[in-house]
């Protein structure tokens, strides 16, 4: 009897209406662990949108390493001769030079550093482009002109490389397409260092290459290539500022307030050693540009390198380095430039330098009286503060220098896997597009308000030292400011068209995201944003 009543009491009462699920709250995480879902945002945004210009920076830099061994091809008969009995003296070959191109002023000269190579007799000469010496190229031999090419930059850059370097630093757009070098070298260490920690928080299953298939491969591929080239990348990114318009500026300033700058040696008219200090910006003084140098400063108003009879009687050239190498020890590779007369008539000092920028390097300076051959100061690496060391040693290694053909097969080796990261991550982008949408529907980004799982106490460090290398890094604070306003206005405008469609007010955009960043609240909670062979790795976790 009582069963049966209650049973009638069962079946009028009338249905409730089940309540709609709310979309789970993010959870709060502590330390590095809430922080994953937002450098996986972070390094997926900046992937995508500067991958472009990291892009170009690759390319034109893998070309750039091959543009050594070219330009010994291309101009093999102006850099070698065959090997003779006697070298004239220096003094001679200068003056060959000198009577081919007549109008040219003498700015510098280097020797032959092998015996079958020619002596480089560099002239101010108005045939010469802006900005660029004329490298007259003479037989050591026999005093014979083998040609003349514009030259540019410390290394002696000819008309190819040259070229090539221009490209990619500012893809020949003049000071503006500076920037699209400096926006690719600022980012560069933020993508690269984002991309090691997410790799160091995946599972130890989840790194594996063998076996996997479809978005977990071309993850763990781009995963896999991105830490061997981690610190490489990071070294490519951190030199490649020094010569940026704007962080370069900062760079060189700090470097100045902290004793770091490069010293200058004085070749003033009885200068002594103590009358060089910290001035100058990376061991490239008076220069600019991808090579380190524009230029020779101070042309005007050379001497001709020989002595010419008048008040002031200057020594030959080849006395100069004879007096260099025996009593003062310079040797290898040398650039000696000519004394510099001043408004007073009176000569300036001969400047003898080495000139061997591969490890061990020689870079002694010494400056000579150009009357007597007195040392008036003398300048060895030795002496450089640590900060200028470092960066004469980060200087050669980008440029693919300081180890010569292995150290530019390495800058061709990071060169090529920029742009075998950049394609697998394009790649990810594409597989991860919606199975239930058109095939050519965009990969979907990462979610939304990763940023509300951080803790309160990680938020003012976090947000202090990103304004900080905003500031120092100009174009990537304005760059990741835009990107946030960008997103913001996305992120509302998908909220606002899913309101009014009647959705439940979560944009696509808005979704939970679990412990590796990936997307848990879509797709029905399957975790799945591809193809079916291809859901994330965070599957299946909570």
């Amino acid at each position: 009897m009582s069963s049966s009543s209650s049973a009638r009491e069962v079946e009028t009462d009338p249905p409730q209406p089940s309540p709609r699920p709310q979309p789970a709250a993010p959870r709060r995480r502590s330390g590095l662990r809430a922080m994953r879902p937002l450098v996986m945002r972070l390094h997926f945004c900046a992937g995508l949108l500067i991958a472009p210009f990291l892009l170009v920076a690759a390319l034109t830099g893998a070309l750039y390493s091959t543009s050594y061994q070219v330009e010994k091809v291309l101009y093999s008969d102006e850099l070698t001769v065959p090997v003779g009995d006697q070298v004239l003296p220096l003094s001679e070959q200068v003056a060959a030079a000198q009577r081919a191109h007549s109008e040219g002023e003498l700015s510098a000269v280097r020797p032959g550093d092998n015996p079958g190579a020619t002596t480089r007799v560099m002239l101010d000469d108005p045939s010469a482009a802006e900005n660029r010496l004329l490298a007259v190229f003479v037989d050591p031999y026999t005093a014979e002109v083998r040609g003349a090419l514009d030259s540019y930059g410390s290394s002696g850059a000819l008309p190819y490389r040259a070229w090539v370097s221009e490209l990619h630093r500012m893809l020949h757009f003049g000071e503006t397409g500076r920037l699209y070098s400096e926006l690719a070298a600022s980012w560069l260490w933020v993508v690269a260092l984002g991309g090691v920690l997410l790799w160091l928080g995946r599972r130890r299953s989840q790194r594996r290459l063998k076996g996997t298939t479809g978005l977990r491969r071309t993850r763990s591929l781009h995963g896999l290539i991105g830490l061997w080239a981690a610190l490489g990348v990071i070294m490519l990114s951190a030199t490649g500022l020094t010569w940026s318009a704007y962080a370069g500026g900062n760079i060189g300033e700090l470097r100045e307030k902290v004793g770091g700058g490069t010293p200058v040696i004085s070749t003033d008219p009885g200068a002594g050693h103590e009358e060089h200090g910290g001035s100058g910006g990376d061991g490239h003084e008076g220069h600019e540009g991808h090579e380190g140098h524009e230029g020779h400063e101070g042309d005007e108003g050379h001497g001709e390198g020989g002595g010419d009879g008048s008040e002031h009687p200057v020594l030959a050239v080849d006395r100069i380095v004879e007096i260099a190498q025996d009593e003062h020890g310079i040797s290898g590779p040398l650039e000696i430039l000519p004394p510099v007369v001043g408004e007073d008539g009176v000569p300036g000092a001969y400047l003898v330098k080495e000139i061997d920028t591969q490890l061990p390097q020689r870079m002694d300076q010494v400056a000579l009286d150009a009357s007597s051959g007195e040392l008036t100061d003398r300048l060895d690496f030795a002496d450089y503060p640590l900060l200028a060391s470092l960066s004469s040693w980060g200087i050669s290694l980008h440029n693919g220098q300081l180890f010569g053909l292995p150290n530019q097969l390495m800058l061709l080796a990071l060169a090529l896997s920029v742009v075998a990261m950049i394609v697998l991550g394009y790649r990810m982008w594409w597989q991860r597009r919606p199975t239930d949408g058109p095939r050519l529907a965009f990969g979907r980004a990462h979610p939304r308000g990763t940023w509300r799982q951080v803790p309160v106490t990680w938020w003012l460090p976090l947000v202090g030292v990103t304004a900080l290398v905003g500031w120092f890094m100009p174009l990537l604070g304005i760059s990741l400011l835009a990107f946030l306003a960008l997103d913001a206005a996305l992120g509302l405008y998908a909220r606002t068209r899913t309101a009014r469609a009647g959705g439940d007010g979560t944009a696509d955009g808005d979704r939970t995201a679990g412990e590796d960043g990936e997307t848990l609240a879509t797709d029905g909670g399957s975790g799945r944003s591809g193809r079916p062979d291809e859901a994330p790795d965070s599957a299946g976790r909570s």
